[in-house]
């Protein structure tokens, strides 16, 4: 059996309770937080002292280092590291408000970068470890009435794609998970819904906005599966860069390549015309 330590971020629910689940299951200890105590409460009663349960408002930049500091120094060491908090916000650009604007920068954003920050100097002085970004399709695709999501989504992508040339040396792993559609309630109370503005009910946006209140777009995703999928991170030896979960997202993902692909094909002529040493 593993003989590893798990710090896991959003556990209430969804993808970060699975995934905590699977790893008591599997005998494995975990550090797992979550906003209200008392969601952890069936699992504590079962797990004993191989869950240790820690209230954490991820925007909260103190809180997230005693998140850390404390898992440390109950279990004497942290294997694995999984930034899994966060939640979406949907609406235009136009729609959205500043404060909402901020929070899930705050969230999804800043939080994932200072965790990162604050567990990094306990992996590097135990010689490695993982550190595994729940990040989304929506991290490598985008549509309307997500704008401020997918902003938060490819700056995760970019920061977690660098940290893991910067790490590597140190024998720390890193990987970005990207899910499609999956079935937890991250459209419904895990989510965060501007107003509507009426110059946008015909547009892409606003049809979006209709087919995710009447719950009509496809959600093929199985949350447990997801975090198994997660959890088995641990086992490769060397994990991937990105690991792409749910046919969806696959399909999503493809595609963009492809027409990027296509478009960067058409420019080649142009892009090159504009070197120093061209011919003018």
């Amino acid at each position: 059996m593993p003989d590893r330590t798990w710090l896991i971020t959003g556990t209430s629910t969804g993808i970060g309770r699975a995934l905590t689940e699977i790893l008591l299951e599997r005998g494995e200890r975990v550090a797992a937080t979550v906003r209200a105590p008392e969601a952890l409460a069936p699992l504590v009663e079962a797990a004993g002292d191989r869950l240790l349960p820690l209230t954490l408002d991820t925007t909260d930049p103190e809180g997230v280092t005693r998140a850390v500091e404390r898992a440390h120094a109950t279990f004497g060491r942290i294997d694995v590291v999984v930034s899994n908090a966060g939640y979406g916000l949907f609406g235009a650009a136009e729609e959205v408000t500043d404060e909402q604007i901020e929070r899930q920068l705050a969230t999804n954003l800043l939080g994932p970068i200072r965790l990162a920050r604050a567990v990094l100097p306990r992996l590097r002085a135990q010689g490695g470890g993982r550190f595994v970004q729940i990040s989304s399709v929506g991290g490598l695709v985008s549509v309307p009435h997500l704008s401020v999501y997918h902003a938060t989504k490819w700056g995760v992508e970019g920061f977690f794609e660098a940290l893991r040339a910067e790490v590597e040396p140190f024998g720390v792993q890193v990987t970005l998970v990207e899910p499609g559609a999956v079935r937890t309630d991250f459209a419904g109370r895990s989510g965060e819904l501007a107003p509507a503005l009426p110059e946008y009910a015909d547009t892409p946006a606003g049809q979006l906005r209709q087919a995710f209140e009447h719950g009509v777009l496809p959600v093929p995703g199985d949350p447990r599966k997801v975090a198994r999928a997660v959890a088995d991170l641990a086992d490769r030896e060397r994990a991937p860069l990105r690991l792409v979960l749910g046919s969806d997202a696959f399909a999503l993902f493809q595609g963009a390549l492809r027409d990027r692909l296509g478009e960067l094909e058409e420019q080649k002529d142009t892009a090159l015309s504009t070197d120093a040493d061209a011919p003018a």
